[in-house]
């Protein structure tokens, strides 16, 4: 296991990149407005991914300064192009060139990987959307093409009623997965461990080509 601080061009902007001894594939986050990279569900969802042999690219896609000014922050076009630059990346850096993607995305953060996933078609391979806001990215999820996995809180109604919306309107293979009881941040007892192998499951069997007992709604 390798870690390594980068800076993704051409703004710079830092990334923490995890390789696992002979990774499989790589996952890039794209975190939401509430959060940065360095947050603690980031790294733990990170770890879990990384002892599966996912690589994993932790961004921030915003410099403090451009998220200083709240709207950028809201500005899903701008998050989407900064994510598809870091792809760009990703298949020019020689650690990762080989890698097939995934994105995994929440809050607004996770309309950018959808909207990158639309734009980018097969170069993503899976995306996972934890909590997030697809309402702001309603105008390409018929264009999204990667198998996509939409995670919420069953106490979390609005953006419950926000993802139910999304899922029917995704032409992918896709699934809504709902945690019983868990509010928008999943704090509650055992909800981050469900997000997470929620999560690891769809990566593990759409970048990694491992099957198991995965039953979609």
């Amino acid at each position: 296991m390798a870690t390594f601080e980068v800076r993704v061009p051409p703004h710079g902007l830092p990334a923490t990149l995890s390789m696992p001894d002979y990774a499989g594939a790589l996952v890039l986050f794209a975190h939401g407005s509430a959060s940065d990279r360095l947050a603690p569900r980031n790294a733990a969802l990170a770890e879990a991914l990384n002892r599966q042999g996912l690589a994993t690219l932790l961004i921030d896609l915003l410099s403090p300064e451009e998220e200083a000014d709240r709207a950028n922050v809201f500005d899903i076009d701008l998050l989407a192009d900064r994510l598809s630059e870091a792809v760009g990346w990703a298949k020019a850096e020689p650690r990762t060139a080989r890698l097939p993607l995934g994105l995994l995305g929440a809050g607004t953060g996770a309309a950018a990987a959808l909207k990158a996933a639309a734009r980018l078609g097969g170069l993503i391979s899976a995306v996972v959307s934890r909590s997030g806001r697809p309402d702001l990215a309603w105008d390409v999820l018929g264009g999204v093409t990667a198998p996509s996995l939409l995670i919420v809180g069953g106490a979390d109604e609005t953006v419950l009623e926000l993802n139910a919306e999304a899922f029917g309107r995704l032409a992918c293979e896709k699934a809504l997965k709902i945690v019983p009881g868990a509010s928008h941040l999943f704090p509650e007892p055992g909800a981050q461990e469900e997000v997470t192998a929620l999560a690891t499951r769809w990566f593990e069997r759409h970048l990694l080509g491992r099957t198991d007992d995965w039953k979609a709604p």
